[in-house]
């Protein structure tokens, strides 16, 4: 890849020579102007004010435009004069947490490259620092005629760097956020938290420009000769939400026969409140039942007694000393015997009742 920038890391008294390298790149499909009437391309000429006519790249300069008008010529010559400490130097000034920094200040992406092999490592020792000490370095740096904020991290074996805005580039979101007081239920909320985990997660890379695709297709039928494009389908109206839990419920149902299409069903999360009757009837319902007759009743209240002297006595000695534990242990081994007893008497009633 090819650099746009060639300088130095300024970590303390270390200097690591690196090259900027572009890390991310635009695939959007680019038109050009043309005139209607006959589909010749339009062109913007850069033409000069006082004498009308077209200046090449090389006689085009900058100036800075005051306020009455009047134009102040800068060179490059007066840029590079300029006490600029970062004008070659991406200068760390402090390592911070990573949660530290707002998403709304990240910029452009950069790759760093080591230049050279003496700055391999010093580059090395710079991306294993980063590494285990799970922060991220914030640097300045000039790039394009102006000092910019920088956010050095580690993205697999390579240091990466996003241009950030400075803080008073951030506009205030004032009179952005609803300006009515509105209540959102508990239920509500736990219908948006079960469509979120319906919906699941998804893998950044099954993602593409759906939109790019059917231009590319588009300009690949007009250049057939027309050939007919796929009818697309009918766009989705939004319209306003009457019933909220209603479309919030739908939405989950959507969701999930969505997912169960696909090579995994979802789970829903279950929502408080709901069906707990149901729940407990049918746990009733799944309980062992004693022995049936008089003689398996009989043996399962004696051992229900039984069990339920043995565990106050084992609760009650918990909290005593030795003797109060081989107390406990007696208590046990005489429900055991009662359960024993009850559970032959129980085998030797239908004998009586057949001699009978």
């Amino acid at each position: 890849m090819r650099s746009i920038w060639n300088g130095a890391i300024s970590f303390g008294l270390v200097s690591i020579p690196i090259k900027l390298v572009n890390a991310t790149e635009n695939h959007a499909v680019s038109f050009r102007q043309i005139h209607t009437a006959d589909g010749g391309r339009i062109r913007y000429r850069k033409v000069c004010e006082l004498d009308d006519e077209e200046v090449p790249a090389a006689e085009i300069g900058k100036g800075y435009e005051e306020a009455d008008g009047s134009i102040i010529p800068i060179t490059d010559e007066d840029l590079a004069a300029l006490p600029l400490p970062t004008a070659k130097t991406i200068e760390i000034v402090a390592f911070v947490p990573a949660s530290s920094i707002d998403p709304l200040q990240m910029d452009a992406a950069y790759y760093l490259s080591a230049n050279g092999v003496p700055a391999a490592k010093p580059y090395t020792l710079l991306r294993e620092a980063l590494k285990r000490s799970q922060k991220v370095a914030l640097a300045k740096f000039a790039l394009r005629g102006r000092e910019r904020l920088g956010m050095l991290r580690v993205v697999d074996d390579v240091i990466a760097m996003h241009g950030l805005l400075w803080p008073d580039e951030i506009r205030q979101p004032e009179g952005v956020a609803p300006q009515t007081e509105v209540t959102v239920r508990a239920a509500e909320l736990d219908l948006a938290d079960a469509l979120m985990d319906t919906l699941g997660t998804v893998s950044m890379d099954s993602l593409h420009d759906d939109y790019r695709e059917a231009v590319e297709l588009m300009i690949a039928a007009k250049s057939e000769g027309g050939r007919a494009l796929p009818e697309a389908a009918p766009a989705e109206t939004g319209g306003q939400v009457i019933d909220l839990m209603a479309a919030l419920e739908s939405s989950v149902r959507a969701a999930k026969e969505a997912r169960e299409e696909g090579t995994e069903a979802a789970e829903v999360t279950p929502i408080a409140g709901r069906k707990r009757t149901a729940a407990k009837k049918t746990a009733a319902a799944k309980r062992p039942v004693a022995g049936k007759g008089s003689a398996g009743k009989a043996a399962a209240k004696s051992a229900a007694k039984g069990s339920a002297r043995g565990g106050a006595k084992k609760s009650t000695a918990a909290g005593k000393g030795a003797q109060s534990a081989k107390t406990a242990a007696k208590s046990v081994k005489s429900t055991a015997r009662t359960a024993g007893t009850a559970k032959k008497a129980a085998k030797a009633a239908p004998k009586k009742r057949a001699s009978a």
